[in-house]
């Protein structure tokens, strides 16, 4: 089954605890912490490998976690790192962020990777906060936070050239002749349900191609199967037009021609400006004045056109002839311009530093992704854990914004599910 298009949730691995500990031995006085430090979650990693043919597995599996690091132990050891989650796709995958619609990372060769969601970083034990005033810190920091997105896959054929057309007009004939590709063939409209993929090979050398099932007019908007497969043509760098010539579904050929060309300009202007060769099919059905007329309209658009009867074999070898020739002289294809989903350096970004303070009636309220991590880390029955967290939100200047928004002495704050007096020292 032929699937290009799934949704998963990821989520990194947490970063483990630091350790509170202390050395507890004969003979040894005073001995001090010795909490070491959690190890790092792992990380979600997309890898693209060109043996996965298809998003067939993910319709089966829809979540994907790596693993947690574990919490630092006595003695200064640290706590192991999480293994990575790793996810292999097929060549042509773009992942896309489900919340935002934006594009994440196109991976379009084998072995390009992705690392989509980072582990949170071990926390530090309680050896970490000695100092010459701290000697026996009674705390630790928590591990970091896992990162969880939803993400969206989206399957791209890689092909050199791609064929296009109304239905029944010969396309997956025309594949089944120039290449081992063996596609269903029957004389009906949408025989093809799904991208098939050949390679043609000329002289010493290849290119594939791929039949795309066929269009209709509004396929842009979804109607008949277009919008499902148009994206598999986008990645293309040549087109090849098939267009049934001898109009035998009682349609005119000029009027498909033009019908397909603006399917292919609503749906994105960057595929309708691709190169296309065009393929008169049928032309055992044809008479020599259909065909002129029909050529000549073609050529005045400066477009080749080469008369061919895909089953006979006619005219197929000078047609493949040229679109090698064509694909040789094709510069190389700029990137799309994609205004990409930003997955970096999170745990480093001002949004995971910073403190957000609101009211919720005469309750003042404290959030923030490490305000959090720091608030787990907190040891309240330890006046010098409790003295680092209140240092924290002051440094960040949380406490002046919430004297501007009215705080007073007596006053409520609250951090996530815990509620404190304020007290104006």
């Amino acid at each position: 089954m032929f699937v290009d298009r799934a949704i998963i949730t990821i989520k990194s691995g947490k970063g483990g605890d630091g350790s509170v500990s202390f050395r507890r031995e004969p003979f040894v006085p005073d001995g001090g912490p010795d909490g070491g430090d959690g190890g790092r979650g792992g990380d979600v990693i997309f890898i693209a490998d060109s043996n996965i043919k298809t998003l067939l597995d993910f319709r089966y599996k829809k979540k994907y976690e790596a693993e947690n690091g574990e919490d630092g132990r006595k003695k200064k050891q640290f706590g192991k790192s999480g293994a990575n989650c790793v996810i292999k796709v097929p060549v042509g995958t773009l992942l896309i962020d489900e919340k935002t619609g934006k594009p994440i990372k196109d991976l379009v060769k084998h072995g390009d990777s992705y690392l989509a969601a980072k582990g949170g970083k071990g926390g530090r034990g309680n050896v970490q906060f000695k100092s010459s005033v701290r000697q026996a810190p009674n705390f630790a920091e928590a591990g970091g936070a896992a990162i969880e997105r939803c993400i969206k896959l989206e399957l791209k054929l890689i092909a050199d050239v791609g064929l296009v057309g109304f239905p029944n007009v010969g396309k997956s004939t025309l594949l089944s002749v120039v290449t081992g590709a063996e596609p269903k063939i029957a004389n009906y409209h949408f025989t093809t349900l799904t991208p098939n993929l050949g390679v043609v090979q000329y002289d010493d050398s290849s290119f594939v191609m791929a039949d795309i099932p066929g269009l209709i007019e509004g396929a842009h908007q979804g109607i008949g199967l277009g919008l499902d497969f148009l994206k598999h043509v986008e990645r293309t760098k040549l087109l090849i037009h098939v267009v049934d010539v001898s109009g035998s579904e009682g349609r005119d050929p000029v009027e498909d021609f033009e019908a397909i060309n603006n399917e292919l300009q609503s749906y994105s202007p960057r595929l309708a400006a691709k190169p296309q060769i065009v393929a008169a099919n049928k032309m055992d059905m044809t008479s020599d004045e259909q065909y002129e007329v029909f050529k000549s309209y073609i050529e005045d658009k400066g477009i080749a056109v080469f008369p061919i009867s895909a089953p006979l074999h006619q005219g197929v070898s000078q047609l493949i002839a040229y679109t090698f020739a064509t694909l040789a002289a094709l510069p190389e294809e700029e990137e799309p311009d994609y205004e990409f989903f930003d997955t970096e350096g999170e745990p480093d970004s001002e949004e995971y530093r910073k403190i957000h303070c609101s009211k919720d009636g005469p309750v003042f309220v404290l959030s923030g992704i490490q305000l959090d991590k720091i608030f787990r880390s907190t040891n309240f029955n330890d006046f010098g854990s409790l003295r680092y967290l209140y240092k924290y939100i002051e440094d960040r200047g949380a406490i002046d914004e919430l004297k501007e928004m009215g705080l007073t002495d007596g006053d409520t704050i609250r951090i996530g599910n815990y509620e404190f007096d304020y007290i104006d020292e």
